[in-house]
Order: C-alpha cells, then structure tokens, then sequence
C-alpha cells in the first residue's frame, strides 16, 4: 500500500476539484491519503511566485478554466463571494479538530476537509469572515462550535500550520493540490491520471526512465528581474 500525502490550500479551487476526483481517479490502487492543510500564500513566497488570482489575465483564465472543468466533471462549484480570500482561520479550524480527531496533528479527515470544501466552493458566500468560521466550525463541532475555534487560536495550531508549510517547501512543493508518494511530487487536478499510473506500477516511471530523463535538460536563459525603478 503506497502512503499518500495530498498537500492542499482551501483557497485553491483546483485542490477543491483534485479531492472531489481524489477516489475516482485512484480506483483501484491500493494507498491510503494524510490530508495536510498548508497555506499557499507561504509556498509562494517561499518560492517567489505570483498566485494565479494575481495576474489579472490569468485570474480571469483560472475562473473561467475551473467552471468549464467542474461542468465536465460533474462537480457542483459557485465560487465565492470573493476570491482570493485569507483561509488562515479556516485551515487552523480543520487542524484544531484534527488534533482531537486524528491524533498527533498537522492533518485533517477527509470528512472535516469535505465539508470545508463543500462551504468554500458551492455556497456561494464570503469564505475568508468570521460568519464562514463560525459555519464551518458548527458543522465540524455542533456541540461546541465556540470551543472549537478557541483551539484553532491556539499557538500550537499556529505552529502545526507553520510546519506544514515549511516541510512541504522543503520537500519541493511549490503550489496546491500536490500530492506525494515516495519522494515524487504530482502538482494539480489534471496530474491525477499520471498519479494514478504510477500507482499501478508503469513502466515510465522506473529508475531511469523518462521520470529521471525528462529533466535531464540544463538550463538556456535565466531571466533578470524586470527593474520599474528606471
């Protein structure tokens, strides 16, 4: 059985679509997931990136991409409100209940990160305020929703949130949802088929073939940094 880790972002709506396909995709394969919540915005500046919602043009690419794969796959999706929003406080929630859920931390169920998803990408609504904290947490915790987010206000979460992101730095991830399995990274909704591939044990991926080849390339140009000052 291969131990999967599926590294994700509530704001992302690729890894929103990646874990409603998650199963189907890997029907068949024999593995079990750790869902680590990670805050992207911590990858992107780890990495110096731009997120996709920051580039005006492909902002606008990004949402209309989504919409045409979530009609294709059948997934229900209404984007928020607004968007990006700040999912800190969401992402904290999911590994407070974790932490009395699943035992030692830095990990959600997938039940718990379900019914984020499902109040981030079809409701419609503001996913970033206080009333989306407060929705989210009574339905993790109907009996004591208010205690629930006093945990998530905890140092210690604060910390277990920090760890995730700087380990998966670490690692080589460099943006949501990617998914790891011994030491290979497979980034986005659409590198599912390929994680499932090497699941079943092709042949592509084997010591030196074209996982190790296909990389083999050195580098041509290295682009400067535009400098606006001038």
């Amino acid at each position: 059985m291969k131990r999967i880790v599926f590294h994700f972002d509530l704001v992302s709506p690729y890894a929103y679509l990646a874990f409603e396909r998650l199963p189907q995709a890997l029907e068949g394969c024999s593995y079990a997931v750790e869902y680590r919540p990670l805050l992207l915005a911590g990858l992107l500046q780890a990495w110096g990136q731009l997120g996709p919602a920051e580039v005006a043009p492909k902002r606008e690419w990004t949402y209309r991409q989504i919409a045409w794969l979530a009609h294709g796959q059948a997934i229900p999706l209404s984007m928020p409100a607004s968007h990006p929003f700040n999912s800190l406080a969401l992402l904290r929630l999911l590994l407070a209940h974790g932490l009395s859920e699943q035992g030692p931390g830095g990990s959600a169920s997938r039940w718990a990160i379900d019914q984020a998803f499902r109040q981030v990408w079809r409701t419609g609504a503001e996913a970033g305020d206080e009333a989306a904290l407060t929705a989210l947490a009574v339905a993790l915790r109907p009996g004591e929703p208010d205690a629930l987010i006093e945990r998530a206000r905890r140092d210690d979460v604060k910390a277990l949130l920090r760890a995730n992101t700087v380990a998966a730095t670490a690692h080589g991830v460099f943006g949501v949802p990617t998914c790891e399995v011994d030491g290979k990274l497979f980034w986005g909704f659409d590198a599912l088929p390929m994680l499932a591939a090497y699941l079943r044990g092709d042949e592509w991926f084997a010591e030196g073939n074209s996982w190790d080849t296909a990389v083999a390339v050195p580098v041509g140009v290295t682009r400067n940094p535009v400098n606006n000052s001038k």
